[in-house]
């Protein structure tokens, strides 16, 4: 409903979790960058830039179904808690995918049950279950397979992601990337020993010294080599020193780990652990 207000005035956003992200609302605050956040349920705002607040539905004089927003709200809540206890199931008549998407073998997507699904949240998508430490599925999280926006989708939406997945260290390290199929790259080539952390704004000190219980006794991060990858990088690196992880800074200028072709793994592999 707040999605379909929003496309009949023209308004562009993104979805983040529970929520859409826009430029601004308030006719006084020029926002060259989307810094509102609209409940994607309920319609309320708020300008994390200006501080301005309120309701989508007022603001464009829509009528309000006090009803469907609550059913929404107390099924988000339902969802969440589900999700806490015993973990989300499968979907029903899913299908398992075999392909090998960028160049990525189908045994690799096997072993992380990767699916496809009708759902309007899967469709046209690569999904991923995401279990935590314990094996629990917390979320799934869809890679669309041309331009559809957004490019990863999670559901449920907020989902809290952890460092995925639970690996064995090689040589007592981990390799930390940003994106799934970062990892799902190296895994498909040889390093086992990489988790992502969804983003680079979705990593922490907690997180990481939850990797030592894994057995990690030091982190090799190995971010975008774009300016944003490298600071994100140097942020970890601070974080590994915080928490007594020793840490080493992996920088492939122009690249991705989710680009690497088997060779160029292979001379990472035999330089990292020679």
């Amino acid at each position: 409903m707040i999605d379909d207000i929003l496309e009949q005035r023209g308004i562009k956003y993104i979805e983040r979790g529970n929520d859409f992200l826009v430029r601004c609302l308030n006719p006084e605050h020029e926002d060259s960058n989307p810094s509102m956040r609209i409940d994607k349920f309920t319609g309320i705002f708020h300008c994390f830039s200006c501080g301005y607040k309120g309701s989508v539905l007022l603001l464009f004089n829509e009528k309000i179904n006090h009803l469907q927003v609550r059913r929404e709200l107390v099924k988000r809540k339902i969802i969440e808690k589900r999700a806490e206890s015993v973990g989300l199931s499968f979907p029903f008549n899913y299908t398992p995918y075999l392909g090998n998407w960028r160049n990525i073998r189908p045994d690799t997507y096997r072993k992380f049950e990767a699916f496809q699904h009708t759902n309007p949240d899967f469709i046209n998508r690569i999904v991923f279950p995401i279990r935590d430490m314990s094996g629990k599925i917390v979320a799934f999280n869809g890679r669309h397979l041309t331009d559809g926006i957004p490019k990863y989708k999670i559901s449920p939406a907020g989902a809290k992601m952890p460092l995925f997945p639970a690996v064995t260290p090689r040589s007592g390290k981990i390799i930390l990337v940003e994106g799934i199929f970062d990892m799902v790259n190296l895994h498909d080539k040889g390093l086992t020993n990489a988790v992502c952390c969804f983003g680079t704004q979705n990593i922490n000190e907690n997180k990481l010294s939850m990797l030592s219980i894994q057995g990690a006794t030091g982190i090799d991060v190995f971010f975008d080599g774009d300016d944003a990858g490298q600071e994100g990088a140097e942020k970890v690196i601070a974080m590994c020193d915080r928490v007594g992880l020793l840490s080493r800074n992996i920088c492939l200028k122009h690249t991705d780990p989710g680009a690497l072709a088997q060779p160029q793994i292979d001379k990472l592999m035999s330089k990292l652990y020679a």
